[in-house]
């Protein structure tokens, strides 16, 4: 099992965008590691009780939290359910995102800001009460995408949201200097979530899916199985990094 610095037993984690897709995959690999699990949602309350219930089910700590992760207050609300419920906080996850994929002469710009919104400043709130609260030991993982190295066209406006979020990494690694506390982001190639797949056809998710070494589509365990090494002990050395976790492809 897990512990914190002190020896309690179990880290506990915030993981946000926790209601399916890569965020509720990282809930079920940290609660398997052992990790009392916050699962964040902005919506989708059903998806997060049965990701709660399946963790529970499984021998594991659950709750589920709703919170809108460019609404501080929302966001401070939950970190202090996690401080008052299980004492403290040692893991960060931040897996809520937006996505709306168009040429940059055609993009609504109301897509534009509803993305930056919650994929940057959604980004800097969680980072923020991160920053603040995150106990010695700590990590604070968050989340960029491949595509800031392939160019895919129709990427823009989402890899300039990205794009800031890769830009905050080390600095707030060194911002924290002195606190054992880890800041790395996560960079996923094409992964097959309802995000990811929403608007594509086969053929195209068939191409996409060939664009690396490997020769198929990530799947939401690929990228939980490196951010729970990057929650734990073993991954603690890695810090201000950027990972591209796309089988090769960039």
């Amino acid at each position: 099992m897990t512990t914190d610095t002190t020896g309690n037993t179990p880290r506990v984690a915030i993981i946000t965008g926790a209601s399916r897709g890569i965020g509720a995959a990282v809930a079920h690999h940290l609660a398997a590691d052992g990790h009392t699990v916050v699962l964040g949602y902005a919506g989708r309350a059903d998806l997060a009780e049965q990701a709660v219930t399946a963790i529970t089910a499984a021998g594991g700590h659950a709750i589920a939290a709703q919170a809108d992760v460019a609404d501080e207050h929302a966001v401070t609300a939950m970190f202090d359910t996690a401080e008052q419920q299980f004492g403290g906080i040692d893991t960060v996850i931040n897996a809520a995102g937006q996505m709306k994929l168009s040429t940059v002469a055609d993009l609504d710009l109301t897509d534009l800001d509803t993305m930056h919104r919650t994929n940057i400043r959604g980004a800097f709130v969680i980072a923020q009460q991160a920053a603040k609260r995150l106990r010695p030991g700590g990590s604070l993982i968050l989340f960029s995408t491949s595509v800031m190295g392939t160019k895919f066209p129709t990427y823009a406006g989402y890899t300039a949201s990205k794009g800031a979020v890769e830009a905050m990494t080390l600095i707030l690694a060194r911002e924290l200097r002195g606190r054992d506390v880890t800041v790395n982001t996560v960079a996923p190639g094409p992964t097959a979530t309802d995000m990811f797949l929403d608007g594509k056809d086969d053929e195209l998710i068939a191409h996409l899916a060939a664009q690396n070494p490997l020769e198929r589509l990530g799947q939401p365990d690929d990228i939980a199985r490196l951010v729970t090494f990057l929650a734990g002990p073993q991954g603690h050395w890695v810090n201000g990094q950027v990972i591209r976790a796309n089988g090769g492809m960039v």
